[in-house]
């Protein structure tokens, strides 16, 4: 069944914090690769439901650059997750109108998986239903050094004084998308954990107790709903009118 797509008031571009996989797991006592596995597996239904009712970009948060410091085996099971999702999601990807971006720091990844997510890339590239970006060994600050450190690099000579918002934006991670308007983290923690600093100064932040695995498309309508009640100023005056 195709949803009716929200109206203009919702949000253009959706990121997400995927938190709880492993309290998912360690509730139902079962090793942690399953609590990621099953969060895995729940990708594939939110990236559709964001592609029936409208959004044009979404970005999940799925490895970051602190993410190294977990257990070896956790982080190896990770990897292996994203060589399956690669390996097995891209054809449904490209067949459903889905362009798939990455971004963080690829020289940490194995050859094989950098070489899978160019190839995934190279193929869903002329996509244009949804934007989808799997942030990987991704951080925030991370992302404002290196843009910081391409911009001088493509700039010698000159001074921090000729570098503005303007200059700086087509060297971040995510020129290509608008920044996102909503932020939803699931797990019930309320931070945005070096997630897109940068890009989320203006985003609306929706927190939910919902583990990811467990997170619906009708938590995702929670969520939108919420984002399309908030008053958003940009740091200038509501658009609303005051009641009296």
């Amino acid at each position: 069944m195709t949803v009716v797509p929200f109206p203009a008031s919702a949000p253009q571009h959706i990121a997400i914090v995927m938190d709880g996989n492993r309290r998912w797991a360690a509730e139902r006592s079962v090793p942690k690769a399953l609590g990621h596995a099953s969060g895995a597996r729940r990708i594939r239904q939110i990236v559709q439901a964001c592609s029936d009712r409208g959004i044009r970009y979404l970005t999940l948060f799925a490895f970051s650059t602190e993410n190294w410091q977990r257990p070896v085996e956790e982080v190896s099971s990770l990897m292996g997750l994203f060589v399956h999702y690669l390996e097995k999601e891209v054809d449904d990807m490209n067949a459903n109108g889905v362009r798939l971006k990455v971004v963080g720091a690829r020289s940490g990844f194995d050859p094989r998986l950098q070489r899978l997510m160019q190839a995934a890339e190279d193929k869903t590239a002329g996509n244009q239903r949804i934007t989808l970006t799997i942030a990987a060994n991704y951080g925030g600050r991370w992302d404002m050094l290196q843009a910081m450190q391409s911009w001088m690099k493509n700039h010698p000579g000159e001074t921090a004084t000729a570098l503005s918002d303007e200059a700086l934006r087509p060297y971040l991670s995510m020129a290509y998308a608008p920044d996102p308007d909503l932020m939803i983290r699931t797990g019930g923690e309320s931070r945005i954990s070096n997630f897109l600093l940068w890009q989320m100064a203006y985003s609306e932040l929706f927190f939910t107790e919902a583990l990811w695995p467990d997170f619906t498309p009708a938590l995702l309508d929670e969520a939108i709903g919420w984002f399309q009640r908030r008053d958003r100023r940009f740091g200038g005056t509501s658009n609303r009118q005051v009641m009296r």
